[in-house]
């Protein structure tokens, strides 16, 4: 699987909010909306290039994922609660649907003879990809604590390599 640097940014974007609004939730401050996240401490605490980020930031605006408010107290915030936010959500508002053969989805792709069985592959793994984005927020990136079946598969010393 291929990610975008547009991907990685994004859900890193999204995982920052979401941190800094736990912390402010856990501090007992209000959350969200009060004190809107600029995208110069989110370039600052990912390392995201300022400018990168600030289309990346368009895109998940657009795309409903964030909130966004200007002026001096302006900034971003998650539009709804991180728990409620897959990774596949992300990725698909920045680069479209989750598997691409030659820019084609693999339904619509078309093998004969010998080669006909890589469409139920493809498909296959779609939906393996979408099992695991889906089942992941951004609150869970943001907490550090990943379902149980994403820590199983990682766990497996042939998963990093």
């Amino acid at each position: 699987m291929r990610l975008s640097a547009r991907v990685d940014y994004a859900l890193r974007a999204a995982a920052e909010l979401a941190a800094v609004d736990a912390s402010r939730a856990a501090g007992g401050a209000a959350t969200g909306r009060s004190r809107p996240v600029t995208a110069e401490q989110i370039a600052r605490a990912q390392e995201i290039p300022p400018k990168f980020l600030e289309s990346i930031l368009l895109q998940l605006r657009r795309g409903g994922v964030v909130h966004a408010q200007r002026g001096p107290e302006g900034g971003y915030w998650l539009a709804r609660p991180a728990s409620e936010i897959s990774l596949a959500e992300v990725i698909r508002v920045i680069d479209g649907p989750l598997a691409h053969v030659r820019g084609q989805r693999p339904e619509q792709l078309g093998y004969q003879g010998a080669a006909r069985a890589l469409q139920e592959v493809w498909i296959a793994l779609r939906a393996s990809e979408r099992e695991i984005l889906e089942l992941v927020t951004i609150a869970d990136v943001a907490s550090g604590r990943l379902p149980g079946r994403v820590n199983e598969l990682a766990a497996d010393p042939a998963a990093w390599t």
